[in-house]
């Protein structure tokens, strides 16, 4: 669906994004990941024609990016952006018309979400009286109202309690399975495990990382693994694997371990099971989190 192309974008002595490329696949959840200040934010300007790219191009849909694609995209900033003295019902309904709704066809809409949303009674209320998370909900309402092909979230979960959050992950979920496409900027590296089926990792203004979280996450194996056990954890000299950290943990004793040469997960089970009662045993596999960091430390 979209295709950013060699992007650079420079700000007086600072160069926001250095030749920055990457695709985000129709129907996919796309997560653009990076410390504050790595440009994230700049490209999301970019796309939704806040401001232009100093050289590249984005291609949307087969298009050169162009003022026509603006009622296909919704974007919610990470900086919140509603009127505080308007009434909310008011204010959702003159972001609906901006986006080319119909006043009849912007209220049936607002009324469906309000429901779904549990704020149905809070038309009449103005901004300034909700709370952080409750505008927030408001903002993710006016963002999707116009039905956009692609969504783009920047920190979607920021001042949300765990129910609400919860609530808005559901609706992301749900809109994703009929073939609503998103970028989802974050720091939650949890939520990225959660919902995100590529990601693409922007350091210093340079992509550093990108591709599918799962073969990400598969090419970080490095043969270590987690066992929790009852009985001796004398297992320093063993020929299989090289302990890496001891703790007790509620049941019995815990070790986390590296194997040895060609020596497999079922060679050190079976060593095991010889010496001690077993009570788990799992890979260690890092999650986006470690690899985030790693990247960024790198």
């Amino acid at each position: 669906m979209l295709s950013v192309r060699n992007i650079v974008k420079q700000y007086a002595g600072h160069r926001a994004l250095d030749d920055v490329s990457l695709e985000v696949e129709q129907g996919k959840i796309f997560g653009l990941l990076g410390p504050n200040g790595a440009g994230k934010t700049s490209l999301i300007r970019i796309i939704t024609q806040i401001t232009a790219p100093d050289s590249g191009e984005v291609i949307f849909n087969g298009q050169k990016l162009n003022s026509n694609h603006i009622n296909q995209i919704g974007y919610l900033p990470e900086e919140r952006g509603l009127y505080k003295k308007m009434e909310i019902g008011e204010q959702v309904l003159y972001l609906a018309k901006l986006k080319g709704l119909s006043t009849a066809e912007a209220t049936k809409r607002i009324k469906y979400w309000f429901d779904k949303l549990n704020i149905g009674s809070w038309w009449n209320k103005k901004v300034e009286d909700l709370s952080k998370g409750m505008q927030q909900k408001v903002q993710f309402l006016a963002t999707i109202i116009h039905n956009p092909e692609l969504i783009i979230l920047d920190e979607p979960f920021s001042g949300f309690d765990p129910v609400n959050a919860d609530l808005i992950k559901n609706e992301i979920l749900e809109l994703n399975a009929k073939g609503t496409t998103f970028i989802f900027s974050t720091h939650r590296m949890e939520s990225v495990e959660e919902l995100c089926d590529n990601i693409a990792l922007i350091d210093k203004s340079k992509k550093i990382l990108d591709g599918a979280v799962v073969d990400i996450k598969a090419s970080y194996r490095n043969n270590t693994y987690r066992i929790e056990f009852n009985g001796d954890d004398n297992f320093d000299n063993s020929n299989l694997f090289d302990v890496l950290e001891k703790s007790d943990v509620k049941d019995g004793k815990c070790i986390k371990f590296k194997l040895k040469g060609n020596y497999t997960a079922n060679d050190a089970l079976a060593y095991m099971i010889s010496k001690v009662n077993i009570n788990h045993f799992a890979e260690v596999i890092p999650s986006m989190n470690d690899i985030f960091i790693e990247h960024v430390k790198r």
